[in-house]
């Protein structure tokens, strides 16, 4: 009852006291009981959650849930948080959700994530708390990808959100299998390269 209460306060409110609050000093009045605040935090990084999270699920039904669960979830450890906005939280627990919400679909065929490079697949299986570390991860992990070109993005969307085989992804992308196999191992190798940088960095 408690998330009926603030899903529908966050939808219907209007101006009040806390919008002039920073995501901070919401934080404090949530973590004081208050539910409303938090209803401010929903009605304030809602789009840019379900944003991120239909970028990753690409349905509006899967962005919605990854939505939910990640509100949900940012209640039920918001004490621990310690930054200075809240948005770059958000969306980590975001990506964290929606990747571990396809590794389920994906499970419930064959597949394997051990061509991954190792910051990638261990950020979808880890059930670790959001501790700073691990959002520095999780953000690592969408900026690489991020970086990648269009098509390379594709690619990986298809191999491993999606489990297509290598001459389904060339029938959509018009490449040849060949061409897929080897854009596969450049993608890996980057999004190695790149999360090795950022660690040693």
């Amino acid at each position: 009852m408690l998330w009926v209460y603030i899903l529908e306060a966050a939808r219907t409110k209007g101006q009040g006291p806390h919008d002039i609050m920073t995501d901070r000093e919401l934080t404090k009045q949530v973590i004081h009981g208050n539910h409303s605040a938090f209803a401010e935090i929903v009605h304030r990084h809602s789009g840019m959650v379900f944003s991120k999270a239909l970028g990753v699920m690409h349905t509006e039904e899967g962005a919605a849930e990854v939505t939910q669960q990640t509100f949900v979830r940012a209640y039920e450890s918001i004490d621990a948080w310690r930054g200075k906005e809240l948005a770059p939280w958000l969306s980590a627990i975001a990506v964290h959700t929606a990747l571990k919400l396809l590794d389920k679909e994906r499970r419930r065929r064959t597949s394997s994530l051990n061509d991954l490079p190792h910051g990638v697949s261990s950020s979808i299986a880890d059930e670790s708390t959001y501790s700073e570390e691990h959002e520095a991860r999780l953000q690592q992990m969408e900026a690489a990808i991020a970086g990648l070109s269009e098509q390379d993005q594709q690619i990986l969307r298809l191999q491993y959100y999606e489990q297509m085989k290598t001459a389904d992804i060339a029938h959509q992308t018009g490449l040849s299998q060949s061409n897929v196999l080897v854009k596969l191992h450049r993608i890996r190798e980057r999004l190695k390269d790149i999360l090795t940088h950022e660690r040693n960095d």
